[in-house]
C-alpha cells in the first residue's frame, strides 16, 4: 500500500520521552551523589553525615534512604519540583531546598527529627497542604517560605505560627510574643474569649459559636446604692461582669499632708514673742 493510504509515520508516545528524561535526571543526581562521596572520601553509607548538592542543576533526586546517619542536606539553587526521595532519613536535621521550582513538599513528615528547614523562592500555592505536611514536626524552630504563591495569603504569617507552634524563627523573623497572642485572637476565637473572660479570679460566661450572629453587649451603668470607697458594700449583682466592672471602679483614698513652713515661727521670733505671729497651717490633699 502506498504511504498516502497507510497515513503518517506513528510518533513515539509522549509517556516514553517523559520516562527517558526522568531516567536522565537520575543518572544526573547519581553522578552528583556518587562525586560528593568520592570528595569527602567516604565509602561506606553509613559514615555520610552530610550532603552538598545545591548548584547542581538537578531535576530529580535519587532515593537517598540508604544514607541512614544523613543530617544535613543542601540541595539549593537547583530545578526540584518535588521532595518524595525523602522518606527513610528520620535523622535529617536541617534541610536546604531554597531557590527551585517546588510545588509540594509531600513526604516531608517523614522526617521527624528536622529543625531547620529553608522553602522560599519556590512555587509552593496550598497554605494548607503545607501546614498540613509541618504539623508533625516538633522539633521544627527554623522555617522559610517567603517568595512563595502561598505567602500572598493576607494573614499568612500569624496562620503559620498558629499551626506551627514551635518554629521560633520565620521568614529571617523571630516569632514575638505578640503575634502569638494576635494568632489565638484571629484563629481560635473561643480561646481568645476564654481568656479575656478570666477578671479578679473569677470566670464569667465563656460560650462562644462562630456561626451565631454578633450582638453587641450593653452598656454597663452603675447601680443605684452603689458607693465609692465602700469597701463592706454586699451589693448582689446577676452578671459576674457587672461585678468586675464596679469593682474597677473603686479607688482608695489616699491623702497627702504637708507644712505650710512660711507660717511657722523661727526661733528668733519665737525668743522676741513678736505680735501678730499666726498659727502654723497644715496643708492636706485627698486623692481618689
Amino acid at each position: 500500500m502506498c504511504p498516502d493510504v497507510l497515513g503518517p509515520e506513528p510518533r513515539a508516545p509522549r509517556c516514553w520521552s517523559l520516562r527517558r528524561a526522568s531516567e536522565t535526571a537520575l543518572q544526573s543526581s547519581r553522578r552528583a551523589v556518587e562525586d560528593q562521596l568520592k570528595i569527602c572520601g567516604h565509602k561506606r553509607d553509613a559514615d555520610v553525615f552530610e550532603l552538598f548538592l545545591s548548584k547542581k542543576e538537578l531535576t530529580e533526586v535519587i532515593d537517598l534512604s540508604r544514607f541512614k546517619k544523613l543530617k544535613y542536606l543542601w540541595l539549593h539553587h537547583n530545578k526540584l519540583h518535588g521532595i518524595t526521595f525523602l522518606t527513610r532519613n528520620y535523622c535529617l536535621t536541617e534541610l536546604y531546598l531554597n531557590n527551585n521550582a517546588i510545588f509540594e513538599i509531600e513526604g516531608l513528615h517523614y522526617l521527624p527529627s528536622l529543625h531547620i528547614l529553608l522553602l522560599h523562592h519556590n512555587e509552593l500555592t496550598n497554605i494548607d497542604a503545607t501546614v498540613k505536611e509541618l504539623k508533625g514536626m516538633l522539633n521544627l524552630k527554623i522555617l522559610s517560605l517567603y517568595q512563595n504563591p502561598l505567602c500572598q495569603y493576607n494573614l499568612y504569617r500569624l496562620y503559620i505560627i498558629y499551626h506551627l507552634p514551635g518554629v521560633e524563627l520565620l521568614d529571617r523573623n523571630q516569632v514575638t510574643e505578640k503575634e502569638r497572642r494576635s494568632m489565638i485572637t484571629i484563629f481560635n476565637h473561643k480561646k481568645a474569649h476564654i481568656v479575656q473572660s478570666i477578671a479578679f479570679r473569677g470566670k464569667v460566661d465563656a460560650s462562644w459559636d462562630p456561626k451565631s450572629p454578633f450582638k453587641q453587649k450593653p452598656a454597663q451603668r452603675i447601680p443605684s446604692d452603689f458607693a465609692f470607697a465602700n469597701n463592706v458594700d454586699k451589693t448582689v449583682f446577676d452578671d459576674p461582669e457587672d461585678a468586675v466592672f464596679v469593682r474597677s471602679m473603686k479607688r482608695s483614698v489616699m491623702t497627702f499632708s504637708s507644712m505650710n513652713w512660711d507660717t511657722v515661727p523661727t526661733r528668733e521670733e519665737r525668743y522676741l514673742e513678736e505680735e501678730g505671729t499666726e498659727p502654723a497651717q497644715m496643708l492636706t490633699v485627698t486623692l481618689r
